[in-house]
């Protein structure tokens, strides 16, 4: 099944996500070294962001590429976790598991 992303919501995902970090269009184009013109066409869908952009863009708004790209929530629940691992090798959800419990006991030095 293959999907096409809607530039549309992805632009009005950043616009969402630029309001909320009290940024004006202005401030997110300097910080990304681009124009504000450029940033309001990204955000109306008129023109596509490079990746490179789409990364940039997603730091400085403290949000995921994944949050741009799909409005996908930016909560992650333990459920959502175990659905996502359910049915997969057990040797690599135990590696992924025990990533997990390092990440979260260095979690205060990030």
């Amino acid at each position: 099944m293959e999907k096409e992303l809607n530039y549309k919501s992805v632009g009005e995902n950043i616009r969402q996500a630029r309001i909320r970090a009290h940024m004006t269009q202005e401030q997110l184009g300097e910080a990304c070294l681009l124009s504000t013109s450029h940033i309001g066409h990204i955000e109306r869908g008129t023109r596509i962001p490079s990746v490179d952009t789409l990364y940039k863009i997603a730091n400085l708004l403290h949000v995921s590429v994944d949050y741009l790209l799909l409005g996908a929530s930016e909560d992650v629940s333990l459920d959502s976790v175990a659905a996502a691992l359910s049915g997969k090798d057990p040797a690599k959800v135990r590696y992924i598991l025990n990533t997990m419990q390092v990440l979260a006991e260095k979690i205060d030095e990030l």
